[in-house]
């Protein structure tokens, strides 16, 4: 197999996934597909962490608003009722402000999986990031039950029990984030 097919991705198993007992099923899908674990711990996460892993510059805050007003205009309500603004960057603030909280809340396993499309072949077993829109089969398919409706309505994040790099620049900067190279195992 050709090194440059090998790609890695950055899986955290977030707060719920910890506080309901699925890692274990987490990291069993991961392993049968074929890929390689070469990286793994347990984390309490700082927020200074999370605040780094979500984003936090001017872009993110007007692209994730934006994503966010799409959205609610799909489905035909209204974003300044629930959310207080439908300025995209404020928008874009609280949810990077609910993204902190919850990934602070309790313990992160943050792992990094290796193999040919690790990034693509991740994203495939995670399923889309709202739960309502993942198919059978995927974790947030089969483990979640947030809606984005509920959530803002609540003023937190999408409880959606793990993260994927999207990626392979975004596992990039994640691997550089979450681990030290020492704690990284090629095998």
């Amino acid at each position: 197999m050709a090194d440059n097919l090998i790609e890695e991705t950055v899986v955290l198993i977030k707060p719920d996934g910890i506080k309901r007992g699925l890692v274990g099923e987490i990291i069993s899908r991961f392993e049968k597909v074929g890929l390689k674990l070469i990286a793994c711990k347990l984390v309490v996460v700082p927020e200074e962490l999370a605040i780094k892993h979500y984003g936090y510059d001017q872009a993110w805050f007007e692209n994730v608003g934006r994503k966010v007003l799409k959205f609610y205009q799909e489905h035909g309500k209204d974003p300044g009722e629930e959310l207080g603004t439908k300025e995209p960057k404020e928008i874009g603030k609280l949810v990077q402000q609910w993204n902190v909280n919850y990934l602070t809340e309790g313990p992160v396993l943050a792992m990094i999986w290796q193999g040919p499309h690790a990034v693509a072949i991740g994203r495939k077993i995670v399923g889309p990031t709202y739960p309502q829109s993942a198919p059978p089969g995927t974790i947030r398919g089969d483990f979640a039950v947030d809606s984005p409706f509920t959530s803002n309505s609540e003023k937190r994040s999408v409880r959606n029990l793990i993260h994927a790099s999207g990626t392979v620049e975004e596992a990039k900067l994640e691997r550089q984030l979450w681990f030290k190279e020492d704690e990284i195992y090629s095998w």
